[in-house]
């Protein structure tokens, strides 16, 4: 798994795995891409710091 914040753009972008993206889905500001199987890819976030998102504070816990 891959988390990217380009502060540039505002795009936060979550990658799940590297398969190939067949079809991608927007809503509300978030784009859901998927592979040809129906497998979540990612998720981008658009404009994120303006979520309610905090995109350069990241926390990582294993249960």
């Amino acid at each position: 798994m891959k988390v990217k914040y380009d502060k540039e753009t505002d795009i936060l972008y979550i990658q799940l795995n590297e398969l190939k993206i067949a079809e991608t889905d927007e809503r509300n500001g978030v784009i859901l891409d998927f592979a040809s199987t129906g497998e979540l890819i990612g998720i981008e976030v658009l404009d994120a710091s303006k979520s309610n998102l905090s995109p350069l504070k990241v926390e990582y816990e294993v249960a």
